[in-house]
């Protein structure tokens, strides 16, 4: 079986043997792009689901905050400045100033952007427009944050002051990651601290399912709490994509409301993990792309790519399909370039941590505290444009799937010695890892290719 495999930033020709399994890790059913999106944004902006149209909830002199997905969000269209824009004008049309509309992009723990990054998604006009109105999440900043005590359970709930102190708070989502990204995690998530986000990013904790998702469940209850302290209900503005650029479905209303009926969406474009193939796999291969939504406008590094793409976001599939104690085969040149710009943290974690543990709950445990509090780090995130400093541990927390998975084996790998640093074996081609993975597991083994959706690149 011939194949091109994802390859750093191109592809890879590989010869798999013909009893390999193709495993789609795609959507079920291809969504079709909408034809008018400033169309399909009016619909849905005229028909909010538990609520009323945002020109009818507030009035003259009324202060409204309008959040925004980040950048690390996989929606590279139109979609935030079309919305932003027929905002805008249902506020004017109501009586709302512009100089009493605030922008802030959702940022969370995630590095701040500067202006011209942020004109890729909302253009160079709104951005002239909002000057110092257009801010960043800062979750460090005591000042910009309230904290609204804990849950029934004993979870914090620290949100952005706008949140409460605005008349109306509105929050545009620009895509989902089946069901990882929107309802409460767009506030709770988005426009926290990392004093409350601390309890559902664990190893256990984040969750992209569909059903029964344990992280939502979480940030349910945070959200019931925060709906306690505002002035009315958030208005929530929820995206489907058909592919980065084009959108597929929009839907407006309340953030649970907006919630139900996108999940109704994706449950029916995309298939159970568990349904991918008949039997479980021996070996898993697949490659992967220089892309990781922690680096855009940068550039890639070991730890974003073997851990958290490598065995986060492209090796979501492994426990799904994957026998207990399976091989995986990544394929990636994975050079050791660090861009302390915007990485600060990462490869200190890389040198300080993962050369003294891979286990994730002792990496969270142990170490977490030191990055959470590194005074020098959380500056270089206040003021320099570089990730939290916890981030970098946080993407360490995929290497969970390492209780799965037997034996990991990099190929095409630029210096063995950096698949060696965590552990991983490495072989000059996805051919040589194939023949180690069958000395393994048999000459007969179960070989499955994931196929994902290429990542596409913007920087």
């Amino acid at each position: 079986m011939q194949i091109e495999i994802p390859f750093g930033s191109g592809t890879v020709p590989a010869e798999l043997p013909e009893r390999t399994i193709v495993v789609e890790a795609g959507e079920r059913r291809p969504l079709d792009p909408v034809h008018d999106l400033e169309e399909t944004v009016a619909k849905a902006l005229d028909a909010p689901l538990d609520t009323a149209p945002v020109e009818t909830l507030v009035g003259p002199g009324a202060r409204v905050t309008i959040a925004f997905d980040d950048l690390t969000v996989g929606s590279f269209g139109p979609v935030r400045q079309i919305v932003i824009d027929q905002l805008l004008e249902r506020l004017s049309a109501a009586g709302v100033s512009k100089d009493d509309v605030t922008l802030i992009c959702a940022n969370s723990l995630h590095r701040k952007f500067r202006p011209h990054e942020l004109a890729v998604v909302l253009g160079d006009r709104l951005v002239e427009e909002f000057g110092e109105r257009l801010v960043c999440h800062d979750a460090e900043d005591p000042d910009a944050l309230t904290d609204l005590g804990q849950t029934p359970s004993g979870h914090d709930v620290v949100v952005h002051r706008n949140v409460l102190e605005s008349d109306l708070t509105i929050y545009v989502n620009a895509a989902h990651a089946r069901g990882f990204n929107g309802g409460w995690k767009s506030i709770c998530v988005g426009l926290s601290s990392y004093r409350s986000i601390r309890h559902h990013h664990t190893p256990d904790g984040m969750s992209m399912s569909l059903r029964n998702n344990r992280m939502h469940a979480m940030l349910d209850e945070m959200g019931r709490v925060v709906g306690q302290h505002v002035k009315q209900p958030i208005f929530k503005v929820d995206t489907v994509l058909a592919n980065p650029l084009e959108v597929a479905h929009m839907v407006t209303g309340t953030v649970d409301a907006a919630r139900r009926a996108t999940l109704d969406v994706l449950t029916r474009s995309f298939a159970d993990r568990r349904e991918m193939t008949s039997e479980p796999l021996d070996v898993i291969v697949y490659g992967i792309p220089d892309w990781s939504p922690y680096a855009v406008f940068a550039s890639m590094n070991p730890l974003l790519t073997l851990v958290s793409s490598g065995l986060g976001y492209l090796g979501g599939v492994v426990q799904a399909v994957g026998k207990p104690g399976c091989t995986v085969i990544m394929a990636t040149p994975c050079p050791e370039i660090w861009d302390e710009v915007h990485h600060a943290s990462y490869p200190i974690v890389w040198r300080e941590v993962l050369s003294v543990t891979r286990d994730p709950y002792e990496i969270a445990r142990r170490f977490g505290p030191r990055f959470a509090t590194d005074g020098e780090l959380i500056d270089r995130y206040r003021h320099g444009f570089a990730f939290h400093p916890i981030h970098a541990i946080m993407a360490c927390y995929p290497l969970k799937r390492l209780e799965h998975v037997g034996q990991v084996i990099v190929a095409g790998i630029e210096n063995p010695a950096t698949a060696h640093h965590l552990g991983f074996e490495s072989a000059s081609s996805v051919e040589e890892a194939v023949g180690q993975a069958e000395r393994t597991h048999g000459p007969t083994c179960r070989i499955g290719y994931i196929r994902h959706p290429l990542a596409p690149r913007t920087n």
